[in-house]
Formats: structure tokens, C-alpha cells, sequence
């Protein structure tokens, strides 16, 4: 990774997992690949060194102990986030190439929902277990989908305990411009995260506009990286919940308009306004991938 090139990060794995028939449940989603397909993660993550990305994610987002509990194998927790990394190593060792690894650390407590993030003594603790096991594996440490500044801040501080560099990604509100999910301005969390010294602060999970009002601000911090890695859904329910019984729970609903092809033009405006690490998050795939690498291959000629 160079701050004065453009990183192209990969795509989301979820929607390949399942267009390969491989079942995304809603307590341990896409980390059920790992117990049932690993082949596929692995040919996942092929598919994206192959389409141009220099920086892979390791599937462990849904590796974590209160979702494996869900499932009662929380005992596996050490074993499902030891095979995330080998199997992004495996994949970066067969391509041959210089492409990097991020350690993925989620939210501890489901996705979206500032309201449900835990207290930062209990969610610390969480994250220096799971990047410890992670930290052999990676490259970099990706704090992605934080919906408030303590969240952000917990995760970063224990991806940095380990000595790696690490990416915090925030996720926007759907409506409210320039904000966290919390609510919280992306101005407040830019200033508190420097105390934890990120090499970047990027956004992503959320709608490619949100992004695109954000990045400017984004921009202008004084990390060395910026930029975002958009979902594809229509908007994400206040309340919603994976694996709840609501309405408006469970699947979210894809836009019809951001095929490849339109998703490149907001990559491009990312660019555009000083990002310098972008790909594709909820809904995107490897074909995603392969057009922003053609992009970025356009614009730095």
C-alpha cells in the first residue's frame, strides 16, 4: 500500500457466497462459508486478487463469540477466525502477487445499530481476542461498519495493541449528511480518532452518496489514507436486526441501479475528491472489483 497511489480493496463476500448456493444464515451470516465451504471463501477471495484488488479482507466479520453462541459452537471462535487468515493468506500465496491482507473486526454486537453498542470495557476486550488471533494472518487491521465513535475507538485501540496498522471504517447515516450511524459528525470522529493514530479513516457499508458528501471531509484529516467501500442495499431499517423477527428484519433489498458499470461512477467521484483506498462492500462482487480496477488503471495513466 502506497498513500500516494490508489488501493483497490476487494468486494463483499456475502452475495458470491450465495450465488455460489452456499447458505448465508442470519446469526453467523457469511461465516458460515467457513464451516461448510471454505473452498468457495478461498475461490472468493481469487476471484478479487484476479479482478485487480490489492488488498483483501479476511472473512471474520461473522466470527464472533456472541454470534457463534447463536449457533452454540462459540467454542469455535479461535478455529473459524485462525482458517479467515489462512485462507486469505492461501489465497495471496497462490496469486503470486503483492497483495495485502486486513484483518476484518466488526461490530461486536450486530450491524447498523449504534443503539446496541456495548459499553467500551466489554467490547475492548472482544476485539484485543479477536485481532490476537487474526494478527499472524494480516497485514493491517480493518475496524469496518462503525456506527459510533466509541465503537471506533475500541476497536482501533485494540488493533493497535498488536503493532499493526489499522483502518478504522465508519458507517453513515442513510439520511442525516455527513454523519454516523449514532448520529455523531464524521468532524468528531476524525478528531477523537487521532488519539488512537489510524493510518486512515475511510467509510463504508452505507449509500455510495453518503460517501461521496463525506469524502471531501475525509479528505482533509491528517491520516494518511481516506476513502469508502459502499453497500448496495435500498436503506437500512433504524431498528433492523439480522436475525430478528420484525418486518423489516433479515435480507435487505439490493438497488437495481449500481451494477458495476454505475457503481464506478461514484468510485470515481470518490477519487475524485482525494480517496485513495475504495472498493465494494454488501452486495458487490468480484465483477465490481474488476471495473474499479479498470477505472483506477484509466485515471492513473
Amino acid at each position: 500500500m502506497n498513500p500516494n497511489s490508489i488501493t483497490l480493496l476487494d468486494a463483499g463476500m456475502g452475495k458470491t457466497l450465495t450465488m455460489q448456493g452456499v447458505e448465508i444464515p442470519p446469526t453467523i451470516w457469511s461465516a458460515n462459508a467457513l464451516l461448510v465451504a471454505p473452498a468457495i471463501v478461498l475461490a472468493v477471495h481469487r476471484e478479487n486478487i484476479e479482478a485487480g484488488a490489492g488488498l483483501i479482507t479476511t472473512n471474520s466479520y461473522g466470527v464472533i463469540r456472541s454470534d457463534l453462541a447463536k449457533e452454540g459452537i462459540e467454542n469455535k471462535v479461535e478455529e473459524l477466525n485462525q482458517l479467515a487468515g489462512e485462507l486469505a493468506q492461501q489465497a495471496v500465496a497462490e496469486s503470486g502477487l503483492q497483495v495485502a491482507i486486513a484483518g476484518s473486526l466488526p461490530p461486536q454486537n450486530g450491524s447498523y445499530r449504534p443503539d446496541r453498542v456495548l459499553k467500551r470495557e466489554l467490547i475492548e476486550p472482544l476485539y484485543k481476542q479477536q485481532a490476537k488471533l487474526l494478527e499472524p494472518y494480516v497485514d493491517i487491521f480493518l475496524c469496518e461498519t462503525m456506527s459510533t465513535i466509541e465503537e471506533a475507538l475500541a476497536a482501533g485501540t485494540a488493533a493497535a495493541e498488536t503493532g499493526k496498522p489499522v483502518l478504522i471504517a465508519l458507517t453513515l447515516h442513510d439520511e442525516d449528511v455527513r454523519c454516523l450511524r449514532s448520529g455523531e459528525s464524521i468532524e468528531d470522529a476524525l478528531s477523537q480518532l487521532e488519539s488512537i493514530a489510524p493510518i486512515g479513516v475511510l467509510v463504508n457499508c452505507c449509500l455510495p452518496e453518503r460517501i461521496g458528501d463525506a469524502m471531501t471531509i475525509l479528505a482533509s484529516a491528517k491520516f494518511d489514507y481516506c476513502g469508502g467501500y459502499a453497500n448496495t442495499f435500498t436503506q437500512v431499517p433504524k431498528d433492523w436486526l439480522l436475525d430478528g423477527s420484525g418486518k423489516n428484519d433479515g435480507s435487505l433489498t439490493l438497488r437495481e441501479d449500481l451494477s458495476p458499470d454505475n457503481y464506478c461512477e461514484f468510485v470515481a467521484d470518490w477519487i475524485k475528491k482525494g480517496a485513495n483506498i475504495v472498493g465494494g462492500c454488501c452486495g458487490t462482487t468480484a465483477r465490481h472489483t474488476k471495473f474499479i480496477s479498470r477505472l483506477i488503471s484509466k485515471l492513473t495513466q
